[in-house]
């Protein structure tokens, strides 16, 4: 596809690099949503929550305030066809609106730098697992995390290394990076957390975890309940962070955009129930309940494998399951830089790799010190680390705000003619116009209305 001018007068990378397939589109899409939220702290906070009833009023939450988000930053990409800045500046009608792809940028840079810390965790914790090293009993494995987070340079130094894979699959582009990257590591995904799914379920005992997982008792369902379901569905989508404006931007566009933002939260509410049947049962069935927030991952869980499965199972079952969760969190961690990259090197004028180069070495940056503020260099605001920090200005913050104006930019801003000309791919796919009210409605009001129920509950205030 050749490149063309857009109203700006610079020309769109993104006219030119667009997913080859309606495959790599969503499974790439998918997979800057699934991630370490849907894997750890889904399954925390349905353990937290009342289990079956948190995950029905997620479901519903995530049809009806996630999906219509999803498709309006989508929709915001595929309208603009650039970077976040120029889509928003199109979609809103003016650059002032295109600010919120700048604080889109910030957002992303700031959670890929802590981020890498927790995915660095991970790449050691697989390579432990290999060596037979993370099954040494509970003592034992609370000893080895603590002594990991606070080594005076080796998470930093797996935090850059994680951050540099991903550099390395950004770098070749949408098409031979993102894409090809996707369409590998997605499926592989799915296969491991299908093989710990059986492993998980046939314990003796796992019973009580499924039901647990999928009988709801209605009177667990409480305000609280609800704010969590909200946050959730929110945040394992990844709304607010520009990535899905810029995907959005690589769609094509006789690409029906309605039925992939099906297909993606479909794969992301889908990940992350399965994560649920992955650890629920295994959990129940020798007496843990995975209610443990980050240790949850690096210590419960390797104390549950290795109570539950002879060695030679629960050596393969914690390989299996550490490689899982790097690849998850590299998923996401590539739509994250994607969103600087694209727009360094279309706003400045950078080649890809130096554009890619730039956002490498400042996320390392927030990924290093984030990682010595957790061990041998305390340092933070409000009594909190820096890695806290960061995790609180983007999850409290910047991500709902990012969402909030989005829903803004969509619902208000964007002409309804352009809207339904994106929703339809210029009239492949028509919809009703009952169908078209019901998505304005929701975009309009309802959307904007939970999101400002989730800042207000974050800052405690209702």
């Amino acid at each position: 596809m050749s490149q063309t001018s857009n109203n700006t007068g610079k020309k769109s990378s993104a006219q030119s690099s667009i997913f080859n397939s309606r495959l790599g589109m969503v499974l790439a899409t998918a997979g800057s949503a699934v991630g370490l939220g849907n894997i750890w702290r889904f399954p925390t906070t349905a353990g937290e929550n009342g289990g079956a009833a948190f995950i029905l009023v997620y479901v519903l939450f995530t049809l009806f305030l996630g999906l219509p988000g999803l498709l309006g930053e989508l929709l915001v990409g595929r309208y603009g066809g650039g970077n976040a800045l120029l889509s928003y500046t199109k979609a809103g009608g003016n650059r002032l609106w295109g600010l919120t792809g700048i604080m889109g940028l910030v957002c992303s840079m700031m959670i890929l730098g802590f981020y890498s810390v927790v995915a660095g965790w991970c790449l050691y914790y697989l390579w432990q697992a290999i060596l037979d090293n993370v099954l040494g009993g509970r003592d034992f494995i609370s000893e080895e995390f603590t002594a990991l987070v606070g080594h005076p340079w080796l998470p930093s130094a797996l935090s850059v290394l994680f951050i540099l894979c991903t550099h390395a699959i950004v770098v070749r582009g949408v098409q031979k990076g993102i894409e090809k990257a996707s369409k590998a590591m997605m499926p592989l995904l799915f296969i491991l957390m299908l093989i710990l799914i059986f492993a998980s379920c046939s314990l003796s005992g796992s019973m009580q975890g499924i039901k647990f997982l999928f009988h709801p008792d209605f009177s667990k369902i409480t305000s609280e309940v609800m704010y969590e379901a909200i946050g959730q569905s929110f945040f394992s989508l990844s709304l607010g962070t520009a990535c899905l404006c810029t995907y959005g931007a690589y769609f094509q566009k006789n690409a029906d955009i309605l039925k992939s933002s099906v297909q993606i939260a479909g794969i992301d509410c889908g990940v992350a129930v399965m994560a649920g049947l992955m650890i629920f049962p295994a959990a129940f069935a020798v007496g843990l309940r995975p209610d443990a927030g980050p240790s949850l991952i690096f210590q419960t869980l390797p104390n549950v494998f290795s109570l539950a499965f002879p060695h030679p199972v629960a050596y393969v079952v914690a390989i299996l399951f550490f490689a899982l969760l790097t690849l998850a969190a590299i998923t996401s961690t590539i739509s994250m830089h994607e969103i600087g990259t694209s727009m360094l090197s279309e706003e400045l004028r950078m080649s890809r790799r130096a554009a890619a180069c730039v956002v490498t070495v400042l996320c390392s940056i927030i990924g290093v010190l984030s990682a010595i503020s957790m061990g041998p260099c305390p340092m933070g605001f409000f009594g909190q680390t820096l890695f806290d920090n960061f995790d609180g200005l983007t999850s409290n913050i910047l991500l709902p705000f990012g969402a909030f104006i989005t829903s803004i930019v969509v619902g208000w801003r964007m002409p309804k003619a352009a809207i339904m000309n994106e929703l339809t791919s210029s009239g492949r796919y028509p919809w009703a116009p009952w169908a078209f009210s019901a998505f304005l409605f929701l975009v309009r009001f309802f959307v904007p209305a939970c999101i400002m129920i989730i800042i207000l509950s974050r800052f405690e205030m209702i």
